[in-house]
């Protein structure tokens, strides 16, 4: 980076000075004692004269000694509106003799493309119409070239120029020569042996540079980034036992021939500890410290745990405080045994100084409302200062995505019992407008555009209208959240949804839904949220004409399917018969469709719940914790629906070795019908790759089995799945490349079907035409003994094993699944490739 200035001269340390009448002797004693009301001001033109006489403060008995001439001189000095000041004694009297600085007239930028003039014109002190300084000027053109070190442009050059207008004003032009962006070349650890290089680039924010790195900004060399990164690593390895680690140096250096910078983390590992033991003392006599212990999340025998460690003492205090004791502070203590690499936990808790919190001031936020800030505390002014508390709510205010930096200070109060918290804000953009794209061989090609604002109207409101067009699938929704209804952390969630869902070479049949759904969220303990919920919706079902026109005429039959004589023989059709077969032979849906199709619009009405527990240590690139959702839903607060459904979806994973991650799946659930009433065959669980790998969306279960019809999947009320895999890396491409395999066996079952099986109107077809109730025969003259749905109810267990490729593109989250099934039903359908994918731009 290079700074300069094109105009020389007027430099304040040399054009300042105190001199004599003949100019060339310093004052050294006061003239003739001058009061400040006797000194004679020259050269001002936009300062008052009294203004200027009122910095010079008088003395004892009124009078000005050299003491006060020297503080009044570089107090206007320091005012910065002057470009220079004299002080001379001129018969007897002092004479301030100053030149004022000039004003400027325009700023402007020349030669910024990546930034623009408003945010430079924000970020620096000299302003239009203000008193221009050359100090300031430069101080400015550092400001500039900050910004574009931020954005990784290190050998930026800001050159301010000044061009002098008349009546003493001047006009100040930047000139800014950008530079490239310099990127982080390599990313080195030194020290690890516990963890791979290839884990600890996954825990750091830094990456390393590119052919994809254009579409973020990671790889760009950002200092604070790095900084910030040592003490990433450092709460990694406490949060895995690590009790002694430390990230010893961040090593920079830029390497001219790569023309990037080299990182380099030197890391002192140490031991890792398991607790030995974990204990509860107080000095507080009426406070139970045993009954402390359930809010303990550390535990006997488990690996150290820094974090745990951290939300445990949080979660005390703030039990203590809600017990009556508000100035309780709870202290840990870890005593080390480093032959044995134990640690014995004490967590003590002692009454603390009884501090107040006097004030609570909230700087930076230009958008967001004070109150939207103010209700993340769980504590106000006149409260008793509690730390953690303080920490929760900086925690809480980061996690609501609205700032860039949230730093929460104290500073000391009008005494000593009170304090002060100062919250330090940076606001960010909180508005996205996406077009998202995606592909998967189940929804075909799929587009999405919306728009969304986290902080709606600055009042922490959450909107977002989305329109989704593709081949099989279209429709709209408008989503609504108060995360604060009535001023209590209860969240309100409103929805408005369309979905049409086409035929495709997977169902027959097409549906279309409408429905509106408001919901209440309540954080019930940082990693476990319960969520009411109310849905309303209408569904109907469509089917291509040739599916529904139960054309009896046998000669129509036999123009849409003509079986060879050989055929008709082999399976005892007669062609000639005019018993019901035209609407089978040219391609009838299956019964419980037609029943949908027959009954028209349906509305349900349903009332549910949801427990999530997530203890993830990344929601989005997963490699350790527990992550549990539970879901009921009860249909029938009115409508033409009634069902209890049931769900259960649990997720774990574990670290295994050499970057190795095991996931566990488990899912299951039940739909039961209450009330007397039929379930329907679309409110029955459907099946296929997201239960058992290796089958077709809505592949495996119940199905019809007419050989005349389409052969719908009828679906289930029952479905239980287990998946184990293992997700590794590919060690040999670069981390940046964000590749993973996998390897995977499945298991599952999806069976039960209780939806209709007669017709509604047995006037309208009287037999599905199936002979004995079986799919092996057909034979119509004895047809009257079934006069139902045939169908496989599919109580077989699936299974299937496969490998997978995942990958964290910059275009979004692609996965690709190629598996084999090993065991299925006679009728199921496989497809054995499948892959997914889109992203937002």
């Amino acid at each position: 980076m290079m700074l300069g200035m094109r105009v020389r001269g007027g430099l304040l340390a040399a054009l300042i000075m105190v001199a004599a009448p003949t100019g060339g002797a310093l004052v050294s004693a006061p003239a003739a004692a001058q009061t400040a009301a006797s000194i004679a001001v020259e050269g001002n033109r936009r300062v008052e004269v009294e203004t200027i006489r009122s910095y010079f403060k008088p003395g004892p008995g009124g009078r000005l000694g050299q003491a006060q001439i020297d503080d009044g001189l570089k107090a206007l000095i320091e005012t910065g509106l002057f470009q220079d000041v004299r002080i001379n004694q001129v018969g007897g009297r002092l004479v301030v003799t100053v030149v004022e600085n000039a004003v400027i007239g325009r700023i402007a930028f020349e030669g910024n493309k990546k930034v623009k003039d408003e945010q430079l014109s924000a970020e620096i002190q000299s302003k239009p119409r203000g008193t221009f300084s050359r100090p300031m000027v430069q101080s400015d053109a550092q400001r500039i070239a900050e910004i574009y070190r931020r954005s990784g442009r290190y050998d930026v050059r800001v050159t301010p120029e000044i061009i002098e207008q008349p009546n003493n004003r001047v006009d100040l032009i930047f000139t800014i020569t950008e530079g490239t962006k310099t990127g982080v070349k390599s990313i080195e650890f030194i020290g690890n042996v516990a963890y791979s290089s290839y884990r600890l680039k996954d825990v750091i924010k830094t990456r390393e540079s590119n052919l994809l790195s254009f579409l973020g900004g990671a790889d760009v060399y950002d200092p604070d980034r790095v900084e910030a990164d040592r003490d990433l690593i450092r709460r990694f390895y406490l949060k895995n036992g690590y009790a002694d680690v430390q990230v010893v140096a961040a090593l920079t250096e830029y390497d001219p021939d790569r023309k990037g910078f080299l990182v380099t983390f030197k890391i002192d590992e140490g031991q890792q500890y398991r607790v030995a033991s974990v204990d509860f003392q107080t000095s507080i006599a009426t406070l139970d410290a045993a009954s402390m212990r359930s809010f303990s999340r550390v535990s006997v025998g488990s690996v150290y745990n820094a974090e745990a460690l951290e939300k445990s003492v949080e979660e005390m205090q703030i039990e203590a405080s809600r017990r009556g004791y508000a100035f309780a502070v709870v202290r840990p203590r870890g005593d080390r045994n480093f032959e044995q690499h134990t640690v014995s936990i004490v967590f003590a808790v002692d009454e603390g100084p009884r501090t107040y919190i006097e004030r609570i001031n909230i700087r930076g936020n230009t958008r967001t409302r004070d109150y939207v800030i103010r209700r993340e505390f769980d504590l106000s002014e006149g409260d008793a200062y509690n730390r953690a508390l303080v920490d929760r709510a900086e925690r809480r205010l980061k996690n609501l995505d609205f700032f860039k930096a949230v730093k929460i200070v104290t500073e000391p109060g009008s005494s000593t019992d009170r304090v002060i918290l100062i919250v330090d804000l940076e606001e960010k953009s909180t508005g996205d407008f996406s077009v998202s794209g995606g592909y998967s061989t189940t929804d075909g090609a799929l587009a999405e555009v919306s728009i969304s604002e986290r902080n709606f109207l600055g009042r922490g409101l959450y909107a977002k209208a989305a329109v989704t067009y593709g081949q099989y699938a279209r429709g709209g929704s408008l989503s609504f959240v108060d995360p604060y209804l009535l001023d209590y952390r209860v969240a309100l969630g409103l929805d408005l949804f369309y979905r049409e869902q086409l035929a495709n070479s997977y169902i027959a049949y097409g549906t279309k839904t409408l429905g509106f759904s408001p919901r209440l969220g309540f954080t019930l303990r940082e990693d476990l949220a319960l969520q009411l919920r109310y849905s309303i919706y209408q569904q109907e079902i469509s089917l291509p004409s040739q599916l529904a026109n139960c054309n009896n005429n046998p000669a129509n039959s036999l123009l849409a399917f003509n079986p060879s004589p050989a055929f008709a023989n082999a399976n005892g059709i007669d062609l000639t018969s005019t018993n019901g077969l035209g609407c089978y032979f040219d391609g009838e849906a299956s019964l419980p469709v037609r029943r949908e199709l027959q009954s028209g619009k349906a509305l349900t009405s349903s009332v549910g719940y949801s427990l999530n527990y997530n203890t993830l240590d990344n929601n989005k690139n997963p490699t350790d914790g527990l992550l549990i959702d539970w879901k009921q839903d009860f249909a029938g607060v009115g409508g033409d629906v009634k069902y209890i459904k049931s769900a259960i979806d649990a997720k774990y994973y574990t670290p295994l070795v050499a970057d190795i991650v095991g996931l566990i799946h488990l899912q299951g659930g039940i739909l039961n019908q209450f009330g007397g009433s039929e379930l329907r065959m679309l409110d029955h669980f459907q099946m296929g790759p997201n239960l058992v790998r290796g089958f077709a969306p809505n592949g495996i279960g119940p199905r019809d089995l007419n050989p005349f019809g389409t052969r719908d999947a009828l679906g289930g009320t029952k479905y239980w799945g287990a998946s184990f895999e293992l997700q590794m890396p590919f060690w040999f491409l670069p981390k940046e490349v964000g590749l993973k395999g996998s390897v995977y066996a499945d298991a599952g079952g999806l069976f039960d079907y209780k939806g209709p099986t007669t017709w509604a109107q047995t006037a309208e077809l009287t037999t599905p035409a199936n002979s004995n109730c079986t799919p092996s025969t057909i034979n119509p003259n004895t047809a009257g003994t079934c006069t139902g749905l045939v169908y496989d109810n599919g109580n077989v267990v699936r299974t299937s094993v496969g490998v997978g490729i995942i990958w964290a593109s910059p275009f979004g989250p692609l996965r690709f699944d190629y598996a084999v099934p090993l065991t299925k039903g006679q009728f199921d359908r496989v497809q054995q490739f499948k892959f997914g994918g889109g992203t937002s731009f």
